[in-house]
């Protein structure tokens, strides 16, 4: 044992967020320790009251602090459009370009039978309910550009398109400021496959 108990308790309970290795819960145990009592106690309460006070939206399944959510209560956005999202900060990362006025549905994880991550680990039956009401028009499907992602999209496609609704997924290739010879030929065949007319 080369720390006092405390300290090592400490350091045992940050090496369990993500990311955070011995080494660098280390490093952060012993700033935190070196912190003013009065700002560690208002951190600890915040983590507390994060915990006790945030939950699921009904409606969108997204992280919030009432219930329905901010989006899902906003009147002004377009009822006939959800965005499929995989998790919360992608509502963030979409909301940041302010482009897109619909509503959400965040399916908090994606399809990895390799993980044990079946359809019924995620938010699926959850969308399936909400586009019942007949007032959504388009799903645009948001997820990650990866095996798991587009392996969720096309399982969601086939369970909505019969429903008639216009199914979309989020165009993909090169990136803004992007040179060609470092794209790699996936990124490459994406780019290709999404040109539209200019």
């Amino acid at each position: 044992m080369y720390y006092a108990e405390p300290i090592a308790r400490l350091i045992e309970e940050l090496t369990k967020l993500p990311g955070i290795g011995p080494k660098t819960a280390q490093r952060l145990a012993f700033h935190l320790l070196h912190m003013d009592k009065e700002v560690v106690r208002r951190l600890a309460s915040t983590i507390v009251e994060a915990r006790e006070k945030v939950r699921y939206c009904s409606i969108c399944c997204n992280l919030t602090d009432r219930d329905p959510c901010a989006i899902c209560s906003d009147e002004s956005r377009d009822q006939s459009t959800i965005c499929v999202v995989q998790e919360p900060r992608d509502v963030v990362a979409m909301e940041r370009t302010r482009e897109y006025k619909g509503l959400y549905h965040v399916l908090q994880g994606a399809l990895n039978p390799m993980e044990g991550i079946g359809i019924e680990d995620i938010r699926v039956k959850e969308l399936i309910a909400r586009l019942g009401s007949g007032t959504v028009q388009e799903v645009i499907l948001c997820t990650n550009p990866n095996t798991e992602g587009e392996t969720t999209a096309m399982y969601i496609a086939r369970y909505v398109k019969p429903m008639g609704i216009k199914v979309t997924r989020i165009a993909r290739g090169l990136p803004m400021g992007g040179d060609l010879e470092y794209a790699d030929e996936v990124t490459l065949a994406k780019a290709l496959e999404g040109r539209r007319e200019i």
